[in-house]
C-alpha cells in the first residue's frame, strides 16, 4: 500500500523578497529567458532546487535547507518529506526533482535501476529504531514482547516503506509476531498516533523519538541493531537545477552537515 507522499514547501524569509519577484516577473517577460543573476557569493547558484527526502530527515534537513539559502543568496530549497517508497515512484513518473534522499538501499535502487541518478548514491547518514510510547512509559514497556500484550494499540509504517521494513526485520529477529492496528505511509504518521494517544506504542527511527522532545518517551531494545538503515544520497539525472543539487548534495555530506545530523541523533555511515 502506497500513498502519496504529503509535501512540505518553505518560504523563504529574506529582505528582498520583493526584488527577487521583481526578477523572476522581469524573466518570464523576456523574450530571451535569461538566467536570474548570480547569487553575491559568486558561484552562480540561483533558482530553486527541490529535494525529495525520507521523513525521518524533515527536521535535519529543514535546517540544512535554511543553511543553503543563507550561504546561497537567490536560491530557494524546497522539499518533498514522505515515505521513501512513495517519493521514489513519484521520481520514476517524472516529478521534477534535483535530489533525493532515501531511507534505505533499497528505495534508492528504485530510482537508480531506471538509470535516473547521476552518479552514484552515497550513504550519509544511518538509523535505527526506537519504540515510542507515551511520556512516562505508562505501559511499562521495555521490549519487543511487551508489544504483544492483550489490548495494547501499536502502529507500525507501512511494510512498503523502510521504517515498516526496517521494524518488520527486528521483529523477526526477536521472534516476536505483532498485528498493529494500523499501518501509516511514514514514520511521522507513525509517531503522530502515539502523540496524539490514538495508539499506544509505536516502532519507529530514535531520530523522530528525539524530535519529538518530552512529548513522547523512546525505549531502545537489542534487535534494533539487526535492523539499521543506510540512507544513501544522490543528484538526479535530469534535475532542473544540477549546480544547486551538486551543492546541496554536498552540505549534507560536509562537516557541517554531519553536524546538523549527528545533533538530530543519526548515527555515522
Amino acid at each position: 500500500m502506497t500513498r502519496s507522499p504529503h509535501r512540505t514547501r518553505r518560504t523563504r524569509r529574506t529582505a528582498g523578497a520583493g526584488a527577487v519577484a521583481a526578477v523572476l516577473a522581469l524573466s518570464a517577460c523576456s523574450a530571451s529567458g535569461s538566467e536570474p543573476s548570480p547569487d553575491s557569493t559568486g558561484d552562480g547558484l540561483t533558482g530553486t532546487v527541490t529535494v525529495f527526502a525520507a521523513a525521518s530527515l524533515k527536521e535535519s534537513f529543514t535546517t540544512l535547507g535554511e543553511r543553503f539559502e543563507k550561504e546561497h543568496p537567490g536560491t530557494q530549497v524546497t522539499f518533498n518529506f514522505g515515505g521513501s517508497d512513495g517519493l521514489a515512484a513519484g521520481i520514476s513518473s517524472g516529478a521534477p526533482a534535483d535530489v533525493f534522499a532515501a531511507a534505505s538501499a533499497k528505495t534508492m535502487r528504485l530510482v537508480t535501476d531506471e538509470g535516473l541518478v547521476a552518479g552514484s548514491p552515497s550513504t550519509f547518514v544511518r538509523n535505527r529504531l526506537e519504540i515510542a510510547t507515551a511520556p512516562g512509559n505508562p505501559h511499562a514497556i521495555d521490549s519487543l514482547e511487551d508489544l504483544t500484550a492483550s489490548g495494547l494499540k501499536v502502529v507500525l509504517c507501512d511494510e512498503t516503506v523502510p521504517c515498516g521494513a526496517a521494524a518488520r526485520t527486528a521483529l523477526a529477529a526477536g521472534g516476536v509476531e505483532l498485528e498493529p492496528v494500523s499501518y501509516e505511509q511514514d514514520v511521522k504518521s507513525a509517531l503522530t498516533k502515539v502523540r496524539l494517544k490514538e495508539a499506544d506504542a509505536a516502532l519507529v527511527y530514535r531520530t523522530d523519538v528525539k524530535a519529538a522532545g518530552d512529548k513522547v518517551e523512546g525505549v531502545e531494545f537489542p534487535e534494533s541493531a539487526e535492523a539499521v538503515n543506510d540512507y544513501p544520497i544522490a543528484r538526479l539525472e535530469n534535475a532542473p537545477n544540477p549546480s544547486a543539487a551538486k551543492a546541496f548534495v554536498a552540505l549534507v555530506k560536509s562537516a557541517e552537515g554531519r553536524r546538523v545530523l549527528g545533533e538530530a541523533g543519526f548515527l555515522k555511515p
